[in-house]
C-alpha cells in the first residue's frame, strides 16, 4: 500500500511525524480517512480519536479540535492538544467529565457553554482510550 508523510502538531510539540499508509480523523460530520494521492483539503477536526495505520497496524491517539490540511507532499493536522491512550490518567479525565458536567449543568454564557460541550466532549473520549487500554 502507498504511504504519505503524517504530521501531527501541538502548541507544545510535533506529536507525531512519518511515513503512514492511511490517517482518519474526527470531522464535525463524522470520520474521515485519507490515503495517499487523496485529493488536497483543509478540514476542521472535532474532538476525538485519529487512527494511524502504519506497517499494517493501527494506532489510535485522543485529539481535540483543530484542523487539517491534506496537500500533494503529506498531511499535517494542527490540534490543541493529543496524546497517546496510554499517557491518559483516567482519574483525571473523571474528574474533567465531572466538572464539566457541572459547568453544563450552571446557567453560563454561550462561549462558557460550547467551551464546557468541547471539555466534556475530551473527557469523554480521554475516558473511552483509558478503558480501552
Amino acid at each position: 500500500m502507498a504511504s504519505f508523510n503524517l504530521q501531527i502538531f501541538t502548541p507544545e510539540r510535533m506529536f507525531f511525524s512519518g511515513d503512514v499508509e492511511a490517517v482518519t480523523v474526527p470531522a464535525p460530520d463524522g470520520r474521515l480517512t485519507v490515503l495517499a494521492h487523496h485529493t488536497p483539503l483543509i478540514s476542521p477536526l472535532a474532538v476525538g480519536t485519529i487512527s494511524i495505520k502504519q506497517n499494517g497496524e493501527w494506532s489510535d491517539c485522543i485529539n481535540s479540535e483543530g484542523f487539517m490540511e491534506v496537500r500533494h507532499d503529506g498531511v499535517q493536522a494542527f490540534v490543541q492538544a493529543c496524546e497517546r491512550p496510554d499517557e491518559i490518567d483516567a482519574s483525571r479525565a473523571e474528574q474533567a467529565l465531572r466538572r464539566a458536567e457541572e459547568y453544563l449543568r450552571q446557567k453560563r454564557s454561550l462561549a462558557e457553554y460550547n467551551q464546557s460541550k468541547i471539555a466534556l466532549a475530551r473527557a469523554m473520549a480521554r475516558l473511552s482510550a483509558a478503558k480501552k487500554r
